[in-house]
């Protein structure tokens, strides 16, 4: 399986209330038979010579075994609700994009697993237990470990109720999306500034490209709907290497694709045939929500829903937009230290095979930007901000096309607070600001 598909495979395994209890239920099973086979082979009674391990009879195994199943199905309801609850107001305050965070947390997943585990571990042990007198068993190792097992469960329980709490405010939300962000640009763009590989000119690499391109190249189209996810780069290049063609691909990871939109343009278009066709749309992996696996504006996305609901007249808390333009910030600055890939991408034998264009700094900043300072252009707290994240910005840009993108904003924002402040004395506080960053811009 390809690479793009087992990232989504995963991606769709982690973001599941499912896999990882699974996986530990089918643990708690596999335990419960090897504690059973060792007191049935044991020829002595190990646990006897323990002070503190459980040595009773078959009446008060089954007692204690039923006590901690029935508990554990009780929590984990309960857990199971809350749970719910954190996802309904998470869902209600930072947006519904936010949910797939919440399913992520792995700490939740393992809260659940250890309550369902414990109870399936307990009904496993309940069943060998036989009261008989000539054929009594006890499995005494068994049930000490399910004793043990159902004393973690309440200092997990103790551990679930404090990261419910902590898991829905909205600092920590903010910084999990910009760990995630962070994450992504380095899994994205994992060369820094005059660290390049590239070694092939922007000039050398357009007389690259066939003169006929345009007049012999066909479009491939999809064959599905839904967002882009991810898209193979080596399958692409190994149907463009073996079939000696050229690609250009016309969408990237994020974007929603209608079935019949064009997604690869061929060249030549001779060698077109239904295989081709078929083999390139699979390169293309689907789905019916964005992830940040290959988008590295999703989590941008994410931060602005924040800032913006958060700008709204209904809630009016400018103080968690402000949080996330600060986040927002941070990443620019690691991204502007990156060295953009470049779309041309040549095979190994110094041909080029694929012309795909990343995306750039200038669309980062615009996603990060346009929607804050389109619906807080009243807020003069915002728009401060936002100028001053810009002058922060300014000295890690290392490109002229970097610093001419936060020019273009700064412009756009402190015409924007001319328009949205009616305080004279407030704007002059914005117009200052301006200054700083246009300052900051032009020193780098």
């Amino acid at each position: 399986m390809k690479y793009a598909k087992l990232a989504k495979l995963w991606d769709s395994l982690h973001s599941s209330f499912w896999f990882v209890p699974s996986l530990m239920v089918v643990l708690a099973i596999a335990l419960s038979f090897i504690t059973i086979w060792i007191d049935h082979k044991q020829e002595a009674n190990i646990v006897e010579n323990i002070d503190w391990a459980y040595s009773l009879g078959p009446s008060g195994s089954r007692a204690i075994l039923s006590a901690i199943a029935g508990s554990m199905v009780s929590v984990a309801t309960t857990a199971f609700s809350i749970t719910i609850v954190a996802l309904q107001l998470a869902s209600s305050q930072f947006g519904p994009r936010l949910l797939r965070n919440f399913m992520q947390d792995t700490g939740n997943q393992i809260v659940l697993g250890t309550f369902i585990s414990t109870f399936v571990y307990s009904l496993m042990v309940l069943r060998t237990i036989n009261g008989v007198e000539k054929d009594e068993f006890v499995p005494h190792l068994a049930v000490t470990i399910g004793i043990g097992l159902a004393i973690a469960s309440v200092g997990v329980l103790i551990y679930f109720i404090h990261h419910s709490a902590s898991s829905i405010q909205v600092d920590r939300v903010i910084k999990q999306v910009g760990d995630d962000l962070d994450v992504a640009i380095d899994r994205l763009f994992p060369e820094k500034i005059g660290r390049g590989t590239s070694k092939h000119g922007q000039e050398e690499s357009l007389a690259a490209i066939p003169a006929d391109f345009e007049e012999f190249s066909c479009p491939i189209k999809t064959i599905a709907s839904g967002y882009i996810q991810g898209i193979d780069d080596n399958q692409l290049m190994r149907i463009a290497t073996e079939n000696n063609l050229l690609l250009r691909v016309q969408q990237r990871p994020g974007r929603f694709v209608v079935q019949g939109s064009e997604i690869v343009q061929i060249f030549p278009e001779k060698k077109l045939n239904k295989k081709l066709i078929a083999q390139i749309n699979d390169a293309f992996v689907l789905g019916s929500q964005r992830t940040e696996q290959q988008d590295v504006e999703f989590p941008i996305d994410q931060l602005v829903e924040i800032a913006v609901r958060a700008l709204s007249p209904g809630i009016n808390d400018p103080f968690t937009a402000i949080r996330c333009i600060d986040q927002l910030s941070a990443a620019l600055c690691h991204l502007a230290e990156r060295e953009i890939p470049s779309p041309y991408r040549y095979d190994d034998h110094n041909q080029l095979r694929i012309i795909a264009k990343p995306i750039s700094f200038a669309d980062a900043t615009d996603a990060a930007f346009n929607q804050i300072r389109q619906y807080g252009k009243s807020s003069v707290a915002v728009t401060m901000r936002l100028l001053e994240a810009i002058a922060a910005i300014a000295p890690f840009t290392h490109r002229i096309p970097d610093r001419t993108t936060l020019q273009r904003h700064a412009d756009m924002i402190e015409r924007g607070g001319q328009e949205g402040i009616a305080e004279e004395l407030d704007y002059e506080n914005v117009k200052e600001r301006y200054l700083a960053a246009v300052k900051a811009i032009g020193q780098v």
